[in-house]
Formats: C-alpha cells, sequence, structure tokens
C-alpha cells in the first residue's frame, strides 16, 4: 500500500493497526459519492441536491453509527465479499463529515436566496476539497482538526470537562 494512502488512512483518525487497500477503498466510497453528487448539483444549480447532501453529511457527523454511507459499504461491499466492516468513523473524520455537510448547506442555502456567486465561490471550495481527497489522498478537514486539536482549540471526544 501507498504511504499516502496510509497517511490519509491515519489523518482521519483510524487507529488499526493493520491498514489495507481494503480498508483504504470503503473509506473512499464517501467522498467518491460526494464528488459525483456535487459535479451533478454544480451542473444542475438546485438548491435542494445540496440542502439533502448537507442533511446526509450532518447527520453522518453527527450521527456517525448511523453513516448511509458507510452502511452502504457495509452490507454492499464488504459483507459479500467478506472484508472486514468500516467501524465508527472517528473524531477527524466527522469533523471532515461536519465540515462538508456546513459547506453542502451554504451552497444550498445561497442558491435558494439567489446568491450565485457565493454558491460558486462555495461550490468551487468544495470541488477543491473533494478532489484534494479523491486524487491526493489528503482531507483538509482532517487536517484542521488536528491542527486545533494540537492547539488545544479542541478537546479530544472523551475528555472530561474541566481538564486540559
Amino acid at each position: 500500500m501507498r504511504e499516502s494512502r496510509v497517511r490519509f488512512i491515519r489523518q482521519l483518525g483510524v487507529t488499526t493497526p493493520n491498514v489495507d487497500d481494503d480498508l483504504y477503498s470503503g473509506l473512499m466510497l464517501q467522498p467518491r459519492i460526494i464528488g459525483i453528487v456535487l459535479a451533478i448539483g454544480i451542473a444542475v444549480q438546485r438548491p435542494l441536491l445540496f440542502l439533502a447532501l448537507s442533511a446526509v453529511l450532518l447527520w453522518s457527523a453527527l450521527v456517525p453509527s448511523r453513516n448511509p454511507f458507510d452502511a452502504a459499504y457495509n452490507s454492499l461491499v464488504a459483507r459479500p465479499r467478506g472484508l472486514a466492516p468500516l467501524d465508527v468513523a472517528p473524531a477527524p473524520r466527522r469533523f471532515a463529515m461536519g465540515m462538508a455537510g456546513t459547506v453542502a448547506l451554504t451552497i444550498g442555502i445561497a442558491l435558494a436566496v439567489g446568491a450565485s456567486i457565493t454558491a460558486w465561490v462555495f461550490e468551487g471550495l468544495f470541488a477543491v476539497a473533494v478532489i484534494q481527497v479523491v486524487f491526493g489522498d489528503i482531507c483538509g478537514a482532517a487536517n484542521l482538526y488536528h491542527l486545533l486539536r494540537r492547539s488545544s482549540m479542541v478537546k479530544p471526544p472523551d475528555a472530561s470537562l474541566g481538564t486540559r
């Protein structure tokens, strides 16, 4: 497995000792689907498409045990092929899904209110981020999570209140 793929998997917060191409493929299903939906959304410029994408992404970030992308992979790919299912998304991956959902929500609202320039700017930013993930094995949002956590702006999910 290429080092960039291992680094990508670790960047998303996956700490499983044995990482392989199957795990990488499972983690890449979601960004690939998002990329397809984003391309369609940019072409048709319909707010409902972006609002629906936002709802699915934010749901996945807030209720990671019910992530529809992971459920699709686990039931349609992993189980029939005898592969290990994807676990619940770690904090960096959830943070990235939350950011993507927020950007999709911004685009949907901008299109709904007729702010087309704002929509185009955020569509461009979203497209660059998705291209980085799909073709570059780099998740800027997960990197931001780690940066914020190192600077103590984000507490780890299991940290007690009132401690540093």
